[in-house]
């Protein structure tokens, strides 16, 4: 049996070598997952605390990563359409109508600033037929404040920590 925990251990040391590109990569791995938590977004944290990387780029990086990573729900979604429509046309319309006029882009992009469960947004947005390109930016957007947020959390916390410490 694998152990996914070493899977993701072993990625982590891996991108932390690589710099704002392994920023990226960790990123990607802590999204691409669907419904199995990846705690890989810890390596830009790590990154971060290093000091030798600039935070506000170790988020984007990380963050356009994972935006990246969250597609793959989406494309799911887009597959389960084809199967959901020859059932559900017209409750699909309907539903897909609801969500862009009461906030679609505002869910997503607060789904995917948060630890809340991303995956079923990603899917559930692919299969209504929401826009790819809204999708895409909001999701953008949240992973973005995500990523710099955590980027910064490393950088500046590990210091605080290490002088308050010592």
């Amino acid at each position: 049996m694998i152990d996914l925990s070493s899977i993701f251990a072993l990625i982590t040391s891996f991108s932390i070598s690589l710099g704002y590109l392994g920023a990226f990569i960790l990123g990607f791995f802590s999204s691409f997952t669907l419904f199995i938590p990846s705690p890989t977004f810890i390596g830009v944290f790590t990154l971060a605390a290093l000091g030798t990387y600039n935070p506000l780029l170790l988020g984007i990086f990380g963050g356009l990563g994972a935006t990246i990573g969250e597609l793959i729900g989406f494309v799911v979604g887009v597959g389960s359409k084809k199967i959901l429509i020859k059932k559900y046309e017209k409750e699909l319309i309907d539903i897909e109508r609801k969500f862009q006029k009461y906030g679609g882009f505002i869910i997503i992009f607060i789904f995917s600033a948060t630890p809340l469960p991303f995956d079923l947004v990603g899917i559930f947005c692919g299969s209504i037929g929401y826009p790819f390109k809204k999708f895409f930016l909001a999701t953008f957007f949240g992973k973005l404040i995500k990523y710099i947020f955590i980027a910064y959390a490393g950088f500046y916390g590990m210091h605080w920590l290490v002088s308050y410490l010592f």
